[in-house]
């Protein structure tokens, strides 16, 4: 709901404290109703306020702004009586405490709906904004009709005014919605012409000073345009009163409805190179703020400077978007509040940030973002794969963008290496392709990280990917040492749930990851995190994977855990896990166990050792204990398909038996996968030894009753434990 056409919304605010806002609010809102026979609602939104209103209205308020922001109900007039006090005058009012010891603490998309819903009631609505600004108050000041910038003719609080309008004009207003109030002018004043050149907006309304008046009025809780409807204070209030309805607001109510006229482009458009497509009028215009920008700012050094230094990274970004939004008006100034507001957030995006990328990494719901060449992004949501509406301006933006993120980690993208794999501040997996190897210009793809750890509650409760018979299994063999491979397609959520069953390794182990590009979050304490190196620019340097886990193997590690094996690094990964480091965990590409067993032999190949079929299988079928295959079916939704113990050889092949798995029975009315996990029945031959290490797995886990959550007593239908198999070179498994 928006706000009613009918009602203006105005917002004080001002610089620094003690220049009078709330006093001048509630006096407005007095002259406004009297003098205009209007509807008129005071509200009081300073995020400081410790009751400030209710003192000077002399009302108690029925309810505070945070409880109409989470008011549940429909606001119609008889609900409005029970929301809003009422001055015996008429001016009707929403405080923001009941007292000193409460605070205000709204949330901003919220309030704001319930201004639009507010507004179908009055003609007026003054809101006493204060000069702290949060989401709530930008929120409100988004909605303002026109904002009055209040100030004292001193050099201090005119300084600070000129600082806040700027802000404002930088983030949320175009300059021509802001004006200013001189508040306490009296014959030593500051000259108003300077006031009005030093901020940088005109001046809509002088207010003498009379000191006397303004106590008065205080000590008797009664605003002074009740009692003094003469005089040079009473004058004043007029005077801004008829400016603002004297044709001003209504100017100001239509500038913000859309204009359909194109922006235009005139000596610093940019050309369109042959073959090049032709670009919406938006496009050119965001193409010639940036240019003009760069003109007026170093960007590359400023970036450079304040690298890693957030305090500095704050005050670039603000004073950015203040270029940005001074040449935003200079060059458009028909522009809409709303498309104003678009532009400079996306031309602030491309040039500190990742572009239109920004949205989405900031989007929860997304999980994954394909970019195909600067006009086609794809994202995932919810397991579906859709078209985003928004795009790069240029594969050359795009280019900027994988520079941006790349070049920090000391890794590169040029034509002599046109791909690279990285990763975001937030730990988002990157991977990036360029020109030549990508035809229709750079590809981008970005995992994302999410916000909040995935616990295995989450697996069990939320995502449905497993029941808790199961995640009680893997939390029992994580912690008994077994190793353990998780499998799975591209997009399964392999590592994810590697993450997860991670955080089962005991807290006094030490443990180091290995991974391409660093992803994994373990929680414990005793860990170092390993990240590979790419070749540098003489073609030298490079650390690879299978350099890393040889290394680790020197600095002492209770578990190895290796993000993914993807070449050579097998061996020496199967290697640490039949010499002592047991409980190391990776993952592999692979459909399902039994190919997970292959592409662990193909990936031992890899390392060039010329190894027969036969010892690699031995080798393999000594490591490994477990295999957790994890899913992606065609919902979206992703499940533990198969958890399949690593039993031992037979004769020239590796034998599995499947404890756990999910049947795939259909689908639902909404094309959802239905079906349930089920116990095969087999008992784990790992079992009898955990058992003489005194920790005891209850036997019912393994039944075969088609409900593990709640499991039979009996057993019956379990297979006896296997006769313990030697591994190679001895010892027991």
């Amino acid at each position: 709901m928006a706000i009613n056409p009918k009602c203006f919304v105005i917002a004080v605010v001002g610089g620094k404290g003690g220049v009078g806002k709330s006093v001048f609010s509630v006096n407005l809102s007095v002259a406004l109703m009297r003098e205009l026979k209007a509807k008129t609602l005071l509200i009081d939104l300073d995020q400081r306020s410790c009751g400030d209103q209710n003192i000077l209205t002399g009302l108690r308020p029925k309810k505070t702004v945070n409880e109409v922001a989470n008011f549940t109900g429909v606001i119609n007039p008889q609900t409005l009586e029970t929301l809003v006090a009422k001055h015996p005058s008429g001016l009707a009012y929403l405080g923001a405490v009941h007292s000193a010891d409460q605070s205000l603490n709204a949330p901003g998309d919220l309030f704001s709906k319930q201004l639009s819903s507010l507004s179908q009631f009055y003609n007026f609505i003054v809101v006493d904004m204060g000069n702290d600004f949060t989401d709530l108050q930008m929120a409100v000041l988004e909605e303002a009709s026109v904002v009055l910038s209040l100030t004292t003719p001193e050099v201090l609080a005119v300084n600070q005014t000129k600082r806040v309008t700027q802000e404002l004009m930088a983030q949320v207003l175009p300059a021509e919605y802001l004006y200013v109030v001189v508040n306490n002018t009296g014959r030593s004043s500051l000259d108003p012409k300077l006031i009005q050149q030093t901020i940088g907006r005109p001046i809509i309304g002088s207010i003498p000073q009379d000191d006397a008046t303004v106590y008065n009025s205080i000590q008797r809780s009664m605003p002074f345009m009740l009692t003094q409807a003469q005089g040079p204070l009473a004058s004043a209030y007029s005077d801004i009163v008829r400016k603002l309805s004297g044709g001003l607001l209504q100017k100001l109510k239509g500038m913000s409805k859309p204009k359909k006229v194109a922006p235009q482009i005139t000596d610093a458009a940019i050309p369109v190179s042959k073959g090049q497509k032709s670009q919406s009028p938006e496009t050119l215009l965001k193409l010639q703020i940036h240019s003009s920008l760069i003109k007026e700012m170093d960007l590359k050094k400023d970036l450079t400077k304040s690298k890693g230094d957030p305090v500095k990274e704050q005050e670039l970004r603000q004073k950015t978007q203040k270029a940005i939004s001074l040449i935003t008006d200079r060059l458009a100034p028909a522009l809409s509040r709303d498309e104003r507001s678009k532009v400079i957030k996306q031309v602030l995006d491309e040039s500190l940030g990742l572009g239109p990328l920004e949205e989405l990494l900031e989007d929860p719901t997304v999980t994954e973002i394909m970019v195909n060449g600067a006009d086609t992004i794809f994202i995932e949501k919810a397991g579906k794969i859709t078209t985003s509406k928004v795009t790069f301006t240029s594969n050359q933006q795009l280019r900027n963008v994988i520079e941006r993120i790349v070049t920090p980690l000391g890794r590169r993208i040029d034509e002599k290496t046109p791909y690279c794999d990285a990763r975001l501040a937030d730990g988002s997996r990157v991977n990036a392709v360029i020109e030549p190897l990508s035809i229709d210009g750079p590809a981008l793809t970005i995992r994302k990280f999410p916000a909040e750890r995935i616990e295995i509650t989450d697996y069990t409760e939320r995502f449905n990917s497993l029941t808790k018979p199961m995640a009680e299994f893997l939390k029992i063999c994580v912690e008994q040492g077994l190793n353990i491979i998780i499998s799975g397609g591209t997009g399964s959520g392999k590592t994810t749930l590697l993450n997860v069953i991670s955080g089962f390794i005991p807290s006094a182990e030490r443990i180091i990851t290995v991974e391409d590009a660093a992803e994994l979050q373990l929680k414990q304490e005793h860990v170092v995190r390993l990240e590979t190196r790419p070749a540098n620019m003489e073609g030298s340097g490079e650390i690879s994977i299978r350099d890393l886990v040889r290394n680790s193997l020197r600095m002492r590690p209770d578990r190895i855990v290796v993000g993914e094996c993807r070449d050579g690094a097998a061996l020496d990964m199967l290697a640490a896990m039949n010499t002592g480091h047991d409980g190391s965990m990776t993952t592999v590409h692979s459909n399902n166990p039994r190919e997970a067993i292959s592409r662990l032999e193909t990936l031992c190949l890899m390392a060039g050792m010329d190894l027969p079929a036969r010892a690699i299988r031995e080798q393999i079928a000594s490591a490994v204990n477990l295999i957790v295959q994890i899913s992606r079916f065609s919902d979206g939704s992703r499940k533990v398909s198969s958890i399949t113990e690593v039993v031992g050889m037979q004769g020239e092949a590796v034998t599995l038996q499947e404890i756990f798995r999910f049947k795939e029975e259909g689908f639902d009315k909404n094309r959802k996968v239905i079906g349930q996990f089920q116990s095969m029945g087999m008992i784990p031959t790992f079992i009898e030894k955990f058992e003489q290490r005194g920790v005891t797995v209850p036997r019912n886990l393994f039944t075969t009753s088609s409900n593990p959550e709640n499991p039979k007593p009996s057993v019956s239908a379990a297979r006896p434990a296997a006769r313990p198999i030697k591994k190679v070179g001895g010892g027991e498994r």
